[in-house]
């Protein structure tokens, strides 16, 4: 990836950006550029200073343009403006802004390479592939931050992300100073009051919504109150949450990678900006080239007031969370959550000795009282179990 003249300051800010990345290695980062690690050295430290990035005797000025005709000149343009968008986005792109006579994509593709904004290997590493998806707006909203990065200021910024499944709507990207529970929690309040609702979350099994030995978190207890399914992916599956990882490689590339942010407020403007750009402008191929807002709809399902304890019918068996998180049966304990604390649990007996807990509407573990361990820890909504 050698220097180009024409877009030296572009190719030093991707430089450095991909630094602050801080996912590879400054001796592998400048084999990629094809420069010395004191050229690199240099440029991040201009950048870590605001200076600029151009060579000092060079001219800002625009090129020629050597389009060669009116409809090719818009498309280069938007190309411009989308730097990671192929051909066929392009084409939605400029139909819905009512342009016409816009070619094939094939034809745009061509015209792409003609002016040197996409090569052969770009184009051979697209593959299109169809990943199973919601219904509905609001069935499942997915939620996980993106690898934090190195802002100027030295500081790091952590993305935290919210994608609607069926949708792939951008519900929330937020530049967050960290990954703790309090901050992420205003978070999700805010954007629960904006967008209401939805019938269920997925994350990873990682801080804060997650327990990595599979226990109940604040995060669960709160989703079980305005009764919304928590759901966790397995560990060691990534890929249950393809959606939220896609969304982060293109923030990636349209974003992380091609710019540098002084601190945290500067990050969440522009994050602001391409949100806005990627759920009202940009086509979404696995959507059929619509845009997420076209088929977004905001769930009718308000966030209550309060939010209350469940509530259990008369005469079924409860037991209280013990101040350790500790529950009794059969004079055995069982350790459910330090985030149960206090809570009531209802206790149902099953076949093969076996009880079910419940808090509410959700089973939240299945004890086996022969062997005195826990079964399953896995949280289920009481009418969609099998």
């Amino acid at each position: 990836m050698p220097w180009d003249s024409k877009t030296v300051e572009q190719k030093r800010t991707e430089f450095v950006a991909e630094m602050l990345l801080g996912e590879k290695s400054m001796s592998q980062i400048c084999r990629e550029y094809d420069i010395t690690r004191n050229t690199g050295y240099k440029w991040l430290g201009r950048a870590t200073k605001g200076e600029t990035l151009c060579d000092k005797e060079q001219k800002s000025g625009k090129r020629a343009n050597k389009t060669r005709a009116e409809i090719e000149e818009i498309i280069i343009n938007e190309r411009n403006r989308h730097p990671t968008w192929g051909a066929r986005k392009l084409k939605r792109l400029l139909e819905n802004k009512g342009k016409t006579g816009i070619p094939s994509p094939s034809t745009i593709c061509e015209i792409l390479k003609r002016n040197g904004k996409i090569t052969t290997e770009d184009s051979e590493k697209h593959h299109a592939y169809k990943r199973f998806e919601k219904e509905s707006a609001n069935d499942m909203w997915q939620m996980d931050f993106k690898g934090d990065f190195a802002l100027l200021d030295t500081r790091r910024c952590y993305p935290l992300t919210v994608l609607d499944d069926s949708t792939r709507y951008a519900i929330c990207l937020e530049a967050k100073e960290n990954q703790q529970w309090e901050g992420v929690r205003g978070s999700i309040l805010r954007v629960f009051k904006e967008y209401g609702l939805p019938g269920s979350i997925l994350c990873d099994n990682g801080a804060p919504w997650g327990d990595s030995k599979g226990g109940i978190t604040q995060f669960d207890v709160w989703m079980m109150q305005l009764e919304i399914q928590p759901i966790h992916i397995r560990p060691c599956h990534p890929q249950t949450q393809g959606k939220e990882e896609r969304f982060h490689r293109t923030l990636k590339n349209d974003v992380l990678k091609r710019e540098l942010f002084g601190d945290i407020e500067a990050a969440q403007r522009r994050f602001d900006i391409w949100r806005d750009e990627y759920n009202n402008e940009r086509p979404h191929e696995a959507i059929e080239f619509e845009t997420p807002s076209r088929r977004y709809k905001a769930s009718k399902r308000g966030i209550p007031e309060i939010v209350r304890e469940p509530e259990y019918d008369s005469g079924v068996n409860l037991r209280k969370v013990n101040y350790k998180g500790y529950i009794s049966i059969n004079r055995h304990r069982y350790f459910m959550s330090d985030s149960l604390i206090g809570k009531m649990l209802e206790i149902r007996p099953m076949a093969r000795n076996e009880v079910y807990l419940y808090y509410g509407r959700y089973r939240v573990a299945v004890i086996d009282l022969d062997e005195h361990l826990f079964t399953s820890r896995r949280i289920y909504r009481r009418d969609h179990q099998s």
